[in-house]
């Protein structure tokens, strides 16, 4: 099938930090082309990779270039924007939340059905040694039971690595919909939903602008949680962690707890109830602090579902599943009421 020719749809940091250099990384793949309204954008990073730069999404779609996209839009353009890929007989590779209503997410799963095109949701944090392992010990239930959890994504904002600091599109509703329950909350939805092996049936939550007068989205939510085995636990994300990231999850057992990226040596540490304490060193979470130089694995887990042609690790259908609970989230908010997923028309895998 010769090597797969991609394009990335949106220069912005997720895609120069992450996306970009992956592909370039990846011997399977040739990167083409980038497209961004942005046209100095474009150029420049086009120029870095010595590849060609668009403006129109629409002309790189149909330029037959390409076989594959990233798109690493603002938010609200995610949707249409894969859906116009997949049509176009592209696979696609698109950042979370994928899609800021259930419709559009069920469009998006749609076209990739008409298609028989891959389309794959940047959910990294399955890929995380640590969160690997904690899936790992629940479900050989070495663990045993479990009974409740927290877990948190937090850090100072976007602005902070955003390209355009605090114009960016993360702070402006129209183009985001949701601030930091979107931007980050929707990580660890996916995260626990993973790791636990189960759906979230209810959902509580508190979603406030506390941190950045400027923004007119969320920067700090906490959320109250109910799988579906009555497994309950809390979900913080915030973009008011001023001096620095914390993205660790604590999950409370019968047999042990396990503490993920929790310590700074040991990114998964496991205190069972006897006093024995195991700590792992699995290398560390991808964060932004790094500067993006270790793989985040979801251009290469996404090459090979291609090539290898079987069904991506983190599909539409998971992305929407781990939406759904954001989405719930703000209808929480907004009613003061707790939300059943049931009723959203979730079905419990």
């Amino acid at each position: 099938m010769g090597t797969l020719k991609v394009g990335v749809i949106g220069c912005g940091s997720i895609a120069q930090h992450r996306h970009l250099p992956e592909y370039a990384l990846n011997q399977q793949v040739e990167l083409v082309a980038v497209c961004d309204i942005n046209e100095e954008r474009a150029n420049q990073v086009a120029e870095r990779y010595g590849i060609k730069a668009y403006t129109s999404y629409e002309e790189l779609l149909q330029s037959g270039e390409v076989d594959v996209v990233s798109v690493c839009t603002p938010n609200y353009l995610h949707a249409p924007i894969s859906i116009a890929a997949l049509n176009a007989g592209l696979h696609v590779l698109c950042e979370k939340p994928m899609a800021t209503s259930k419709e559009e997410a069920e469009a998006m799963i749609e076209a990739a059905e008409k298609s028989g095109k891959k389309l794959m949701i940047g959910h990294n944090q399955r890929f995380v040694p640590s969160h690997q392992k904690a899936r790992q010990l629940i479900k050989n239930g070495e663990i045993g039971k479990i009974y409740s959890f927290r877990t948190t994504f937090g850090h100072g904002g976007p602005e902070q690595w955003s390209v355009n600091g605090k114009e960016s599109w993360f702070f402006q509703k129209e183009k985001a919909f949701i601030g930091a329950m979107g931007d980050l909350g929707v990580h660890k939805t996916d995260l626990l939903r993973y790791v636990l092996g189960e759906e979230i049936t209810e959902v509580g939550a508190f979603v406030e602008t506390s941190a950045k007068s400027f923004a007119d989205v969320d920067d700090t939510a906490v959320c109250v949680l109910k799988t579906e085995s009555g497994i309950i636990g809390t979900l913080a994300a915030s973009w008011a962690y001023v001096s620095g990231e914390d993205n660790a999850t604590i999950i409370y057992g019968e047999k042990a707890i396990l503490r993920l990226e929790d310590h700074p040596a040991y990114s998964l540490v496991v205190q069972y109830a006897t006093g024995e304490v195991v700590n792992y060193e699995l290398g560390k979470i991808q964060s932004n602090a790094t500067g993006g130089q270790n793989n985040s694995h979801i251009v290469e887990q996404f090459v090979d579902s291609i090539i290898q042609d079987k069904e991506p690790p983190v599909t539409g259908e998971e992305g929407m599943k781990s939406l759904q609970v954001i989405l719930a989230a703000l209808q929480s908010q907004d009613t003061k009421q707790i939300v059943s997923l049931q009723k959203q028309g979730v079905s419990v895998k």
